[in-house]
């Protein structure tokens, strides 16, 4: 049994976390991070999925230091990698060039990135791998520490940690389960928060975002790298989901549902070394973190597609509101239908040129520090959300309501104009992106405008010393739909650090900064200073 004692204690090494690390560690505060697996960064790594950002990323729509972690992304690929000229000296460089992302890149050079700023902080954190939180002591509305259980070979057992201040950066905002702070899950009924998407019928804890295992390939034209025939294999060649509105055909398609008149859209897939006509947008570039044509020859290297796609989203058992075991059993069965799908790829998938099956496809695990070639974890989307002194609804950043309901200023850009919170700590922008649920519903994809992350989101009703450090803030089922993504969690994590070095240095809590206007303003001239924008350009 080891005991440890610190002033700011992170459970979750994920994007959040890291980023408030990153914060706490530029002040000189000392700070523990727990995370149970290899490799921090969450989405960015060791779930492997590139980053959806929104298109003023390398401007002004995102913090100042989440804009140095990627061009530190590019710089390592300039100094590490036998790089073309024209790649070389491209400011935008791409490194995968995936179509979904100003930057797709490999997730073990972003581990490796953040981990060189990690150690350029003036107060360097501890990092404890292979560990996952089990319990936690409370003192009245405080949390005091949290004792974890050893979940890999690197994990310290029974390690516990005692802190000020605990901050949840947690994929599936664990802390508020295990220290009882009020939290939802699932999706509210409409009425719940006037939100012009919620569920009609009535609310449901048990309807939840689809998950998703995501993996890496390669693709060695003339071998037979097909897999041996999965066991549910039956099931998932087959499987048509029954949905509403419907779905368009077999699960295992290149046609998958769309928002756009006719509702589907078929993308084709064609593998490297082919190359994709220019201008098509097809399944191996989408997500692609390995482009070949940016590397001077002769370099022995190959394009790696990264699996990331709805035809992987398992939906057919929650992860909340369930004990352990069930959430290991839906864990499981969503890597066996990415399995599936890599099956159904090598064997049966059509070709462009009026074949089927793609045998040559292998996985590739190198990228993601794997033997198996997936990533080290599930991509999860939704989390418990806390119930906080803010919570962020549809009616505060949708654009199709905060038009209907005639709110001002919706004129400034295409896109309309959020709620202005006054206690703003970051900004961020994504569509309202729902994935397919555990309930049957489709999915859900509305423009949202340009936000602010309020303040008041981070921060518990009752509990005294905890702060959200990542996606499981004060949002309905609907807004976690674009509060989600890695900019913003970054943001999210990011103002949480700085928000708990703030009140150790004053001798304040969190609740008393947002009831106060006075030190909610010295809290925001903190941020901007350090590079975290709080508004958009056409607000101010």
């Amino acid at each position: 049994m080891a005991e440890v004692s610190t002033q700011v204690l992170i459970v979750g090494g994920g994007t959040g976390g890291i980023a408030a690390a990153l914060a706490l560690g530029a002040r000189g505060v000392r700070c523990v991070v727990t995370e149970s697996h290899e490799w921090i960064g969450g989405q960015l790594t060791s779930q492997a999925v590139p980053p959806d950002e929104n298109q003023w990323v390398e401007t002004f729509g995102a913090t100042r230091r989440y804009q140095s972690f990627r061009e530190r992304v590019r710089g390592w690929y300039r100094e590490h990698r036998s790089l073309t000229r024209a790649a070389r000296e491209n400011k935008a460089l791409n490194p995968g060039g995936g179509w979904v992302s100003h930057l797709c890149a490999s997730p073990r050079v972003m581990h490796e990135v953040l981990l060189g700023m990690l150690g350029e902080c003036k107060a360097r954190p501890g990092i404890y791998n292979g560990v996952e939180p089990v319990s936690v002591e409370r003192d009245g509305d405080r949390l005091t520490a949290v004792t974890f259980g050893r979940v890999s070979e690197r994990g310290e057992s029974g390690l516990t940690v005692r802190a000020d201040y605990i901050l949840d950066g947690t994929e599936l905002g664990d802390l508020y389960e295990l220290g009882r702070v009020e939290h939802a899950i699932g999706a509210e009924h409409r009425d719940d928060f006037a939100e012009m998407h919620g569920r009609t019928d009535k609310a449901d804890p048990m309807d939840q975002q689809a998950f998703s295992w995501c993996f890496a390939l390669e693709h060695c034209p003339g071998e037979d790298n097909t897999i041996e025939k999965p066991r549910e294999w039956e099931f998932w060649r087959h499987y048509v989901p029954k949905m509403d509105p419907p779905w368009c055909g077999p699960l295992f398609s290149w046609t998958v549902p769309t928002h756009n008149v006719e509702g589907k859209r078929t993308f084709p897939f064609i593998p490297w070394p082919d190359r994709c006509p220019e201008g098509m947008w097809d399944m191996w570039r989408y997500r692609r973190i390995v482009d070949a044509s940016i590397y001077e020859p002769p370099a022995a290297i190959a394009d790696v597609c990264l699996v990331n796609w709805v035809q992987m989203d398992y939906w057919l058992e929650p992860l909340l509101g369930v004990d352990a075991a069930a959430r290991r059993h839906a864990m499981a069965q969503a890597k066996e239908q990415s399995l599936n799908l890599l099956y159904w790829m090598q064997t049966s998938a059509p070709r462009v040129d009026g074949g089927t099956g793609f045998p040559g496809l292998k996985l590739a695990g190198a990228e993601l520090g794997t033997r198996d070639g997936f990533a080290m974890a599930p991509y999860i989307r939704e989390p418990r959300r806390l119930k906080a002194r803010t919570i962020v609804t549809e009616a505060h950043i949708g654009t199709d309501q905060r038009r209907a309901e005639g709110r001002p200023n919706q004129d400034v850009s295409p896109l309309g104009c959020a709620e202005a919170f006054e206690d703003s700590v970051g900004i961020g922008h994504y569509t309202l992106d729902l994935h397919p649920s555990t309930s049957g519903r489709n999915s859900v994809y509305v423009p949202a405008a340009p936000f602010r992350i309020p303040l008041g989101a981070l921060i518990p009703v009752r509990v005294r010393n905890l702060i959200a450090a990542g996606k499981g803030i004060g949002v309905t089922h609907i807004t976690n739909g674009c509060y989600r993504m890695h900019h913003t969690e970054w943001n999210i994590g990011e103002s949480a650090g700085v928000l708990a070095a703030f009140c150790l240095g004053r001798g304040v809590e969190p609740a008393q900064v947002h009831e106060s206007r006075q030190l909610t303003e010295e809290l925001q001239r903190e941020l901007v200073a350090d590079g975290v924008r709080i508004a958009w350009p056409w607000e101010k």
